[in-house]
């Protein structure tokens, strides 16, 4: 399976903000996997064009949540433990996302259904998401 390239943009409001919700759902996506290394602070800062403090409280949000693990001389890689959901969901909701694209479902409306349907066949509170 081929890796696409990650992509990250800001925005001028809060860049620190956007670079850590990007590289979040990159994460527990399972789009970045475990042990994956990340750019260094000085390299992600040079390629956004912001500060490198501001990549640095991005990724300090992320260790902070336990997504990352970052080491002097190693870097900051992926924690073993950050993938959210199991692979054979994310395949599930792959396939659903494409499925309900290709047939002109919006976004807010599928994310209304699964919010609708999860009681009903898992039993588990609403609450969770």
């Amino acid at each position: 399976m081929k890796k696409e390239a990650v992509v990250l943009t800001t925005t001028d409001s809060n860049p620190a903000s956007d670079i850590h919700r990007q590289l979040r759902g990159l994460i527990v996506s399972g789009q970045l996997g475990a042990n994956e290394r990340l750019p260094t602070v000085r390299q992600a800062a040079s390629d956004l064009g912001v500060a490198p403090g501001t990549v640095a409280k991005a990724y300090k949000l992320l260790e902070q949540e336990g997504l990352v693990v970052s080491r002097t001389a190693a870097g900051t890689r992926v924690a073993e433990s950050a993938a959210l959901l199991p692979a054979a969901v994310m395949r599930r909701i792959r396939d659903l996302v494409d499925e309900a694209a290709s047939t002109g479902s919006s976004v807010d409306d599928v994310v209304n259904v699964l919010r609708v349907v999860w009681p009903e066949t898992s039993g588990s509170p609403q609450g969770g998401a």
